[in-house]
């Protein structure tokens, strides 16, 4: 990918909207049944949202110095970066842009007003602006002019006149500019000398062609004037302080989610056409739907699944909304990269001593495993390099805390297992690869192996739940899908997938810890297996259960068909250090494309069961059907076709 980048001339602009809250996290509110769900953040989230803020101030900072040093070693030379914030950490980020940046390159501090006055504080005056720090990578770095339209107020303010001959409104401006220069400016211009300590701001000979335009005026103590009219207006010149006119989506996702006007005047500043912007903390994806909407390439990249699974859904509106305009667009992929560091479960002192240091380490980890496997009422096991324990006749498997379960991961447990002559086997992991599923599954059953993966929920670190039995270890997703095979009109052979079950077996909360909290007169909205109950609890103190998820299609949130799976191999290229040269080598996956999907948005619920109909050649071909769940988790099966 950092090829891929500096074969693109490097990223032009950065824009980050870093969670700079103190009170951020990673939860997320989901409409269910007419009611809102709390989508309470996943392990993985946890930890990201711990070490952003875990010790405050300081670990933020420490967080986003170290991301920021990444960034500028992928600036182009003459690249921007804009980190938008607010007085809780501004002058932070101020002191540690300057480090990383230098103080050379700082550009503005651009303030933004976020919303109208407000009257409800007492102790301070109210708050109505964010702040975004521009700093350039070196002086090289380009600034493309940019204006403000004016409304129809500013225009007959800032235009007064009318030029009766034309019936256009117009204003002047001065014909000269601060300074003496020598020169062809510093001439005279029909016998005229410009006011003391000033110069003509044109050559003579232009001021002739105004001239001759009728474009001067003179005024009453005959100093001569430029006319320039409202209807050629470009705009106010943009200055540091920013008032967008459009307040941002009122059916956003985010809080904190800016409006598109934004990142427009931020992307027309200080990029152009074709050129490569990113945005590392992407939320919704307003800087990818902005910069594709005007031509530039991006890549934006988020922690948060959620916010991955809303970006992909806002592009393809990108991409219909240009298509209907009959502009290009551009297909895009989204890539699962990268692991967490494990330092909060597993971390040890780095002051000891190597040999110590790999003691602690090592037990470090079996405390961890330990715990997993106390939770799931499993036998602990030693001496395997893969296994873990055993519970009913199966081999048990812990995958890690700091990264989803991958292939590589898998392959293990079927090596291992095939040289054991193990059978059966339950693998608990935090998170799983995206597209990860069915694919391994189906190889390990190839070999005679029962692979069943299973979700470690966050209630094993608490151990008051452990003791109680309270934990319960998921099952993966799981679809049902049909397909449809006929004939058109000019008789080519059509394809279509119908969508017919999604088994989902997710639980957040349980019913037994919303009654025993819940007060008289207050609800309470709960996730167990796979059913979203809302719990109330009467003035009397009787308890009634609403069911909100009353048929399998209310857990889908998006769902995407490729009608030809095994049309375009998963490769990883690699250079070699030693020789430089490139290398490919095949995963043994498949890359799923989205050929057809249907997703709910805020404004549209619905959702197509049916997929479009797709022409295809004769002969066998494997379709995969992927559906991404309320929470954002996605679950991809294979059906094998024979046209």
């Amino acid at each position: 990918m950092r090829r891929q980048i500096d074969e693109a001339g490097g990223l032009k602009l950065i824009y980050i909207d870093p969670p700079f809250d103190v009170g951020a996290d990673f939860s997320m509110d989901i409409e269910v049944g007419g009611e809102t769900l709390t989508k309470e953040p996943n392990i993985l989230e946890q930890i990201a949202y711990r070490d952003t803020w875990g010790k405050g101030a300081d670990s933020f900072i420490q967080m986003i110095y170290e991301r920021l040093i990444l960034m500028r070693d992928l600036l182009a030379d003459d690249g921007s970066i804009y980190v938008h914030c607010d007085w809780r950490v501004n002058s932070y980020l101020r002191s540690v842009l300057e480090e990383v940046f230098g103080t050379i390159n700082y550009r503005n501090e651009i303030t933004r007003i976020k919303c109208n006055p407000k009257n409800y504080t007492t102790s301070s005056f109210g708050n109505i602006h964010d702040n975004i720090l521009f700093f350039s990578k070196s002086l090289k770095f380009s600034l493309n002019r940019t204006y403000d339209k004016r409304n129809q107020e500013e225009q007959e303010k800032d235009f007064p006149f009318l030029e009766e001959s034309t019936g256009r409104y117009y204003t002047t401006v001065a014909l000269h500019a601060k300074g003496v220069r020598n020169g062809p400016t510093g001439e005279k211009w029909r016998n005229l000398h410009p006011p003391a300590g000033r110069h003509w701001a044109y050559l003579p000979s232009t001021l002739d062609l105004f001239d001759l335009k009728n474009l001067i005026e003179w005024s009453s103590t005959g100093n001569p004037r430029l006319k320039r009219y409202a209807d050629n207006d470009e705009g106010k010149a943009l200055q540091s302080i920013w008032e967008c006119k459009d307040p941002g989506d009122r059916n956003s996702i985010y809080a904190t989610q800016k409006p598109e006007e934004l990142l427009e005047r931020i992307i027309k500043a200080s990029s152009n056409e074709g050129d490569l912007v990113a945005d590392f903390f992407c939320g919704s994806g307003t800087t990818a739907a902005v910069a594709e909407k005007l031509g530039r390439k991006w890549l934006v990249t988020d922690l948060g699944k959620f916010a991955i699974h809303t970006t992909r859904k806002r592009m393809i509106g990108v991409q219909r909304e240009l298509k209907s305009s009959d502009k290009p667009f551009r297909a895009f992929e989204v890539l699962n990269l990268g692991k967490y560091e494990r330092q909060h479960f597993v971390a040890v002192n780095p002051n000891l001593r190597a040999k110590e240091k790999a003691r602690q380490q090592q037990q470090k980890e079996k405390d961890f495993v330990d715990l997993i496997l106390k939770a799931y009422r499993a036998e602990r096991l030693d001496g395997f390099p893969v296994f873990h324990g055993k519970k009913l006749g199966r081999m048990v498997t812990v995958g890690p805390v700091n990264m989803p379960v991958t292939r590589l991961f898998v392959e293990e447990i079927i090596v291992e297992s095939r040289k054991k002559r193990v059978s059966k086997v339950d693998l608990l992991g935090f998170e799983f690869e995206m597209g990860l599923f069915p694919n391994v599954l189906e190889e390990a059953r190839s070999k005679g192996i029962e692979i069943a993966p299973k979700h470690i929920p966050a209630e094993v670190f608490d151990k008051r739940a452990v003791k109680r039995g309270q934990v319960v270890f998921h099952d993966v997703s799981a679809i049902e899908a049909r397909p449809h095979i006929g004939k058109n009109k000019d008789g080519e052979t059509e394809l279509a997938v119908e969508l017919t079950d999604f088994c989902v077996f997710y639980s957040q909360d349980t019913l037994a810890n919303a009654e025993a909290s819940l007060g008289n007169g207050k609800h309470k909205l709960i996730v167990e297996r796979g059913q979203v109950m809302k719990v109330l609890k009467d003035k009397h103190g009787i308890f009634t259960r609403e069911p909100l998820t009353k048929h399998w299609t209310d857990w889908i949130d998006y769902w995407a068909v490729d009608f030809n799976f095994e049309s375009k191999r998963e490769l990883i290229t690699k250079q070699n250090e030693e020789t430089g040269e490139w290398t490919e080598r095949w995963t043994g996956d498949y890359v799923f494309e989205n050929e057809w999907q249907s997703f709910r948005t805020k404004r549209d619920r619905k959702l197509e069961m049916i997929s479009a109909k797709r022409i295809c050649e004769p002969g066998p071909r494997k379709v995969a059907v992927k559906v991404i769940d309320i929470f954002g988790n996605d679950t991809m099966t294979i059906i094998s076709v024979n046209i």
